[in-house]
């Protein structure tokens, strides 16, 4: 501990410690009407006090608010500095002044009669070579004035406002970063010229040193990881969890179109607002629950007080939907037209939905880490929806392509031969609708050179993404999956109406779906909600404990038994997580944070999935076809290209190079450094491809059961493309990426196994004979091969060693 601090005990009189505020030891009742900051010591309590002495001067002492704090060092750092943020802030104010006063003039100072030739200025003189002038289809100021209605004069009247209110609030945040500033500066030693070179764990280390000297937060000596990253998604974690739970409904049933996902950029800030920073939200601050929220009697009345709130928020946004939706069509014409005359089947591209992005996004990732793997895996994403094309729609789409290019073909030569073809009425018009039929036409038309193999390019995008249904697994082929990922990503033309729509929309949805969830909300900020110490309350599945949202299914044989959680099995199923989210986000986390240690539960998982990747590694040379490793080193490296050949490489190189050595790789440059995830370093801890490369297993030969030689784990992968000696490995700072892909893959493999289990010990199974194993049967792991029938591939395993349990 600083020499600087005394600290002082207080003797224990009853009370709990709590973070974010205090309850009384016994019987449930609450204290918190009694004090006004959650962070104030309780009397009653047993806590340690540190109190500075009056020499010292340091102004990142008890810092009150750091949820707020630590967003603001966040994004400083990636927004790289306070001129950059400051730039951004000016130019969106005078785009907004921009937008209201150019559709002002639009609508009241251009007389379109004029400039449609459907009359003519005064003192006009038409012949054949006069033409009129942009000036001369303008109005003067006091023709202007006349037609300005009411409306349009209230237009303005709101958008003025809403510009003061957005000017304030941008020297508002110029005081905030600039504050900002100088810790970056002072405490940091971080200058803003280096904010590009710096990495977010190294700003993340510095920050942790600078508690252990300043004691920003007094209530923990030292801050941990994980501490940093429940300040600054301390709401985001509560939205993912809730969208991951169906607590939020996002799901509409429309007529003709069946269902549908809604998630907009409106609708996510209303329901933020009321569910979290809002004046009406369950949040007495940032960091503390209100205590009625935790009281099991209360639930009703709460209900009752946040269904009124859904529904006077919804009645609100439809009295100003007029005005939302005009500033939303403007808005989307300025921002698409340029794009749309550039480039017509910009409309045509994909990008990843609202709704995908929570739907995929893990516990504790912040937007950097995962802006990063979506766009890892934008490219499989779009082979995977590619390959998909209605017969139907192709061939009217190459007929009307060709008449279509014939005409514009007709006149553009024209137009060459003679400018004055384009001053015919309605020829450039013309073209620009061939033009842009054409490029839509194109979207239907498929690729001539697309192979269609939709389960490896599936296992790509869980390679990069992480999560996908259960049900989607040897299903890539059907209709309805492609449906249901294209839920995830989008049409930017679907992502566009979607967001003209929303003004609409999201009352309705506030009205008839949202508030009808209301009880259900309040259940889960009472039975998901814990105190943590230094942090305050936070979502309880954020804590990514797999003991209590863990989800067996997702931990086959690894963390069933009674050292890591007792009853691990008998969990209620409404405290796991779905689709392994808990599992997922705790590699996630700790291979992008290597110097965080997890707790004993945590540590006992990822322990347990190294131990057994190295069990199947071990087995591959006579397990190879029905070995999990092996299935998932052969989906990253035929399915991920080049740049997934970096896994098997690793495993290949040989033991005297170490684990450190610097390699190149195409898939490594990804951009700015700042927004690399995890350590430039490379994996250090949590994942299979790390464990796996420390135990010196890859060797270019063993000898098989016979003794004859089998070739070895690290050689399968990168044979299947280039050949072992091709294989270009990568560099040390996308190792995490790789390392992350070849895990998510592994696990994805052992719930698979674990589910066909499940699914044959319902059955009745076929007997074995007098030289079968004994005990009960063991699944067949998932294979690249075509799925034998299920009787068929039982007796095989069963002359198989197990692949899970005791070795």
């Amino acid at each position: 501990m600083p020499q600087n601090f005394q600290t002082t005990y207080q003797p224990f009189t009853g009370g709990v410690e709590e973070s974010g505020g205090s309850r009384s030891g016994g019987g449930g009742s609450y204290m918190e009407e009694e004090r006004d900051d959650d962070l104030s010591p309780d009397p009653n309590a047993s806590m340690v006090f540190h109190v500075v002495p009056k020499s010292s001067k340091s102004r990142w002492n008890h810092i009150e608010d750091l949820d707020s704090f630590f967003t603001r060092v966040y994004r400083y750092h990636q927004h790289h500095g306070l001129l950059c943020m400051m730039l951004q802030q000016v130019f969106e104010l005078a785009q907004f002044i921009f937008i209201i006063v150019f559709t002002v003039f639009l609508s009241a100072c251009v007389d379109y009669d004029i400039l449609f030739r459907n009359k003519f200025p005064e003192g006009f003189q038409p012949n054949a070579t006069d033409k009129i002038t942009l000036p001369d289809a303008f109005r003067t100021h006091a023709q202007c004035m006349e037609h300005f209605s009411w409306h349009l004069v209230l237009a303005v009247l709101f958008a003025s406002l809403f510009w003061l209110m957005r000017f304030g609030h941008a020297c508002y945040t110029f005081f905030q970063y600039w504050e900002i500033k100088q810790f970056f500066n002072s405490a940091l030693g971080i200058q803003d010229q280096e904010l590009g070179n710096t990495t977010w764990e190294e700003v993340e280390q510095r920050v942790m040193e600078v508690q252990v000297e300043e004691r920003m937060c007094i209530h923990k000596e030292v801050l941990t990881e994980l501490d940093i990253y429940h300040r600054i998604l301390r709401f985001t974690n509560y939205f993912i969890a809730m969208v991951n739970k169906n607590i939020i409904p996002l799901k509409l049933s429309l007529p003709l179109l069946g269902e549908h996902v809604f998630l907009t950029k409106g609708l996510r800030m209303n329901i933020e607002m009321l569910l979290f920073w809002g004046p009406w939200a369950p949040f007495r601050n940032s960091w503390h629950l209100h205590e009625e929220y935790k009281r099991p009697d209360k639930r009703q009345q709460l209900a009752e007080r946040l269904n009124q709130q859904f529904l006077y928020t919804g009645i609100a946004n439809l009295v100003l939907f007029p005005l939302v939706l005009l500033f939303q069509i403007m808005y989307s014409f300025f921002y698409y037209a340029e794009m749309i005359k550039r480039e017509p089947g910009s409309l045509g591209s994909r990008r990843w939905s609202h709704y995908g992005e929570v739907y995929l996004r893990h516990f504790n990732e912040l937007d950097h880490e995962m802006g990063a793997r979506l766009n890892r895996g934008y490219r499989a994403a779009s082979h995977y929806t590619n390959i998909f094309s209605s017969p139907v729609l192709a061939v009217v789409g190459r007929h009307v392509a060709f008449v279509c290019g014939a005409v514009l073909a007709v006149l553009a030569g024209l137009s060459v031969y003679d400018e004055d073809v384009l001053q015919v009425e309605h020829v450039l018009t013309i073209m620009t609708v061939l033009g842009a039929v054409l490029a839509g036409c194109r979207v239907f038309i498929p690729d001539e050179n697309l192979v269609f193999c939709p389960e490896m390019l599936m296992r790509r995008v869980v390679g990069e993404v992480h999560y996908v249904p259960d049900h989607w697994r040897e299903k890539a082929h059907t209709s309805v999956v492609r449906r249901e990922f294209c839920r995830l990503f989008q049409y930017r033309v679907v992502h566009m109406l979607e967001e003209l729509a929303s003004p609409l929309v999201t009352p309705l949805i506030l009205i008839f779906r949202l508030r009808f969830k209301a009880l259900d909300i309040v259940d889960f900020y009472r039975n998901f909600t814990v105190e943590v110490v230094g942090v305050g309350d936070v979502c309880s599945f954020a804590q990514m404990d797999v003991r209590r949202h863990g989800s067996p299914a997702w931990q086959p044989g690894l963390v069933l038994d009674d050292s890591v959680g007792p009853g691990a099995s008998q969990r209620p199923p409404e405290m796991a997580t779905d689709g392994g989210k808990t599992e997922l986000s705790l590699l996630h986390f700790t291979m992008t944070n290597p110097k965080w240690k997890p707790p004993q539960e945590s540590s006992a998982f990822i322990t347990a999935l190294r131990t057994q990747a190295q069990r199947d590694m071990n087995a591959l040379p006579t397990l190879q076809e029905e070995n999990p490793l092996f299935s998932s080193l052969n989906s990253l490296s035929c399915g991920a290209g080049v740049g997934g050949l970096a896994a098997t490489s690793m495993l290949q190189q040989p033991p005297w190079l170490g684990a450190q050595q610097s390699f190149w790789s195409p898939r490594g440059l990804r951009g700015r450094i700042s927004q690399v995830e995890g350590s430039r370093h490379g994996p250090t801890a949590g994942g299979i491809l790390s464990s796996l490369q420390q135990s010196n297993v890859g060797s270019s030969m063993t000898s098989g059961p016979a003794g004859d030689p089998v070739m070895a784990p690290s050689t399968l992968g990168t044979s299947c493309l280039m050949g072992p000696s091709l294989a270009p490995p990568a560099l040390p700072q996308d190792l995490t990426a790789l390392d992350m892909s070849l895990s998510t893959l592994y696990l994805h493999q052992l719930h698979h196994q674990h589910r066909q289990q499940h699914t044959y010990s319902d059955t009745p199974q076929p007997s074995s004979g007098p030289e079968g194993p004994p005990g009960g049967a063991f699944m067949q792991p998932p294979t690249l091969l075509p799925q034998e029938p299920p009787a068929v591939s039982f007796q095989r395993v069963q002359e198989r060693t197990p692949l899970l349990g005791d070795p």
